[in-house]
Order: C-alpha cells, then structure tokens, then sequence
C-alpha cells in the first residue's frame, strides 16, 4: 500500500471498503492508531507510516467514505442528555413497560460478589482494550475503563471508593492492570499504589471519606516483555513520548533516572503500544479470561448464573402467589388489542 501517492477517489473507496470487511472480520471497533497497527501485522504499511493511516482513516470519515462513528473513541465529548421522540404511541410504551415488568429479573443486578473471595476492577491504556476487553468483563461483571496515561484524580477516586465498599464487605480487592510496555508505561503500573495513597484523605460530597489501599492487589498482566516477543507484537523503535520528547535522549529530564537507564539497558530503545495487541484479538481475550480467572476461578461463571436463577425463582413465585403474573399479561393482551376499543 503506497501512502505517499495522492488517493483518487477510487483509492479511497477501495481503502475504505478493505478496512470494513476487515471490521466485520475482527468484530470489534479499534481506533485510528489500532488500524495501523492490524495493516502493519498484514505488512500493508511500515512502522514509520502509522500517522499516514490515522490522517487517510479521518479523510475517509470526512468525505463520507467510511462512517463518522468507524473508529473507537472515548466518550469523554459525549453530549448528555440527548432526547429522541418515541416511535411508539403513549399506550405502546406503557406496553412496553409492561413487558419489561415481566422481564425484571434478567435487568435486576444482584450483588454477584457476596459470598466471593475477590472483588475485581480493570484499567487499560488504550480505548482500543475497553472495546476489545469489555465482552469479557462484562461476563465476569467487571468494571473496565481507560486509564488514559496517568488516570484522572476523580477515576482514581471513583474505582477506589468501589474498592472501600468491596472490602466494607469482606473482599479482597484486585485492581488488574494492561498498560504500554515503555518506560512509562512500566512506571505507570508501578506506582498506581503511590497515586492511590495520595487520595487515602479525601471525602466526597456525600461524607463518604478516602481508601486505603494497602491490601489492594495491583496485577499488571500485560504488555509484558515475554507475551510481546511469542507472539511477535510490532516494536516501534523510539521512545517517543505522548509530549513529543524523546525519553531516549539524554537532553530528556527524565533521561538519566534508573527507570529509564534500566529500560534502555534490557530492552532498549523501542516500545511496544497496548494497541499492538489489537492484531490477535482472540488471543488477547484469552489473556483476559486467564487473568480473571486467576483470582475468580474457572466456575465463576456458573457462580453468577446460580444467582441470576435465583433472582429468577425469587420472582415467578411472587408473581404466581399474588396472581400479578395473569394481570399483567391480561393488560398486555388488552394493549395489544387496543384499536378495537375505540
């Protein structure tokens, strides 16, 4: 694929359509950087060419080649409360409320940690991991965000309140961790205990006061050096920086520090982005599953199940003793067959 020629319409629609097969192909969204990286695994581009298809990618988006929402992006921008007019009629809707009665127990969200061992959360790099990673959390009822680099004060405080109410209730706490493998990105995992203490002294608007997070399990379980080198993962050799500043260098103010001699030492001047994992995504949810599982283990899906059913039982019974199970389904069918009321 030649990015230095000027793409004529026909070159962007054919770029366009790849891409999307491609989509189709993986089943999931990655952002603009992610698709360099899935067209470096196919050897379609070179490692120095990843900003050429992130400007080509945004071109396409703009001139209607391929759809606005394409990429993966975090929702920080969203617009909030962005009403839409039912298409339903006001009695549909009520119908519709109806039927959702019927269905309470599979919206009803039981405390599926009571009677567990560990209470688990996960924080990635890259919006990439979130949409590549989240079918799986949510099997496992797992809370996982984008870290971002260096995560927000209020991200922190907000995992670390839910990680105060897990061990109000007797769970050990286990914060898993997939970061870059960098400099930085090593730093990053290593001192998330450090970032977390710094917010031990808070209080919330509601008097709900700090954690502390000395027993917190801080599982980092990947990019990892040996992971990356099985399974040939793209390097790209620099250390440049989110900043735009080479940490290799020894003008860096960074440079001379023993994290960063120690990394140039062992790995050397290149890294390795969390993205890269988006190339063998069946393989990265393996990794995830095995890191759950690790402190969850293998049946705790059927764990959660149990309780579901339970939820399930609960509710039939009560609807069959007080006979609200043949009045809602009398109101429905009357909804239904509303038009010959009038």
């Amino acid at each position: 694929m030649d990015l230095n020629k000027k793409f004529s319409h026909g070159d962007l629609l054919e770029f366009a359509e790849y891409l999307q097969n491609l989509s189709e192909e993986i089943g999931f969204k990655v952002s603009a950087r992610g698709w360099a990286y899935l067209l470096e695994t196919r050897r379609l581009i070179n490692k120095d060419e990843f900003d050429k298809v992130n400007n080509l990618i945004n071109k396409c988006r703009k001139q209607g080649y391929l759809p606005i929402d394409f990429v993966a992006e975090d929702n920080a921008r969203e617009f909030k409360n962005v009403e839409k007019p039912d298409e339903k009629d006001v009695i549909g809707k009520f119908g519709q409320y109806l039927k959702f009665t019927r269905n309470t127990p599979e919206s009803y969200v039981p405390n599926w940690w009571a009677g567990e061992e560990y209470y688990i959360q996960m924080v990635v790099e890259k919006i990439d991991l979130v949409t590549l990673f989240e079918p799986i959390c949510e099997e496992y009822k797992i809370c996982i965000a984008n870290g971002k680099g260096w995560s927000s004060m209020l991200q922190r405080a907000e995992y670390a309140r839910r990680f105060a109410e897990a061990e109000d209730m007797g769970l050990r706490c286990v914060l898993l961790y997939f970061g870059d493998h960098d400099p930085d990105g090593l730093r990053i995992s290593e001192f998330i205990k450090k970032n977390l203490y710094d917010l031990k002294d808070i209080e919330w608007g509601d008097g709900l006061l700090g954690y502390d997070p000395e027993n917190l399990i801080i599982d980092r379980f990947g990019l990892n050096f040996d992971f990356i080198e099985e399974n040939n993962l793209t390097w790209i050799d620099n250390l440049i920086t989110g900043s735009k500043k080479n940490l290799a260098s020894s003008t860096h103010k960074n440079y001379h520090m023993s994290y960063v001699q120690e990394y140039l030492a062992t790995i050397g001047e290149r890294k390795c982005e969390a993205n890269a994992i988006v190339t063998m995504p069946d393989e990265a949810r393996e990794l995830v599953r095995e890191a759950i599982e690790g402190y969850l283990g293998p049946d705790a899906l059927d764990r959660f199940e149990q309780k579901r059913q339970a939820v399930r039982d609960e509710f039939e019974a009560f609807l069959k003793k007080t006979g609200l199970d043949k009045s809602i389904d009398s109101a429905l069918e009357i909804i239904e067959n509303k038009d010959d009321l009038d």
